[in-house]
């Protein structure tokens, strides 16, 4: 019998209010279904627009979904009360886009990563302070970095930071939106590498949401491809990214660029 699914999403629906009163509400997602199982990796793919981080923040409760159900290791959370999704959360931790905007810009690196610990009740004064030692090391970051600020670091730094921070949590599955499109091409390789490292043999499930097929390629053992608010196509990710059948993936492959693995292993 296969594991229950970490994250389960079925049927999932999102709409926004029309800027017009008169005008009938904006559908950013229709009836998206998906699961991530421990340990694997699934790749959200599409352009802008396509309906992905309104996904994701359904997903993560963070918008509460127009129809549909959304369910953490089998329990539905769609019609659970706030106090309730306190309590979940930090299972399911996000890794965002924008590495400065997502570090308050007025703490100090290791008071970043040591938030949430304390928000959990987990912080003493003898272990805390090597607990977040520990979470930088794992992101590969010098401890001494502690003492800065995110506007002493470069946007590499920063992303391992959030990543830290969300790490702290100890969280069963990181959904990532857009997690190195905001980096230096020299830099992204390594945050790849990093988060490939952390995944392997922790059973930490990944949502990867990405416009980039190339990336993907590198990351992902599972491939779901939106469009409009839709999936349009789904599966392994080698059956996907070599034998894609519908021709949006295969316009997505074909502006899609060689991603360099190698370069960047130490930087960042």
């Amino acid at each position: 019998m296969p594991p229950i699914p970490l994250l389960e999403v079925c049927d999932l629906v999102v709409r926004y209010p029309a800027r017009r009163r008169t005008a009938a509400p904006v559908t950013a997602v229709d009836g998206v279904s998906l699961a991530v199982a421990p340990g694997e990796t699934l790749a959200l793919v599409g352009e802008s627009g396509s309906g992905k981080s309104s996904t994701m923040a359904a997903a993560l409760m963070l918008r509460r979904p127009d129809a549909g159900s959304v369910r953490f290791e089998g329990r539905e959370l769609t019609g659970l009360p706030e106090a309730e999704l306190r309590a979940v959360r930090p299972a399911m931790q996000p890794v965002f886009q924008d590495p400065f905007g997502a570090l308050s810009p007025r703490l100090r690196v290791r008071d970043s990563v040591a938030e949430p610990i304390r928000a959990q009740g987990r912080w003493t004064r003898e272990e805390g302070p090597a607990e977040v030692e520990g979470l930088l090391r794992k992101v590969g970051l010098d401890p001494g970095l502690g003492g800065r600020l995110p506007g002493d670091l470069s946007g590499g730094q920063c992303q391992r930071v959030g990543i830290a921070r969300a790490l702290a949590s100890r969280p069963k599955l990181l959904i990532l939106d857009e997690p190195v499109s905001a980096l230096d091409p020299s830099v992204r390789a390594g945050v790849v590498n990093l988060l490939t490292g952390l995944q392997r043999g922790s059973g930490l499930g990944y949502l990867f949401i990405s416009h980039d097929l190339a990336l993907v390629r590198h990351v992902a053992h599972r491939v779901a491809v939106m469009r409009h608010g839709r999936i349009v196509e789904s599966g392994p990710a080698e059956q996907v990214l070599t034998e894609p059948e519908h021709p949006y993936t295969r316009l997505l492959l074909s502006a899609s660029g060689p991603m360099d693995t190698a370069a960047g292993k130490a930087a960042g």
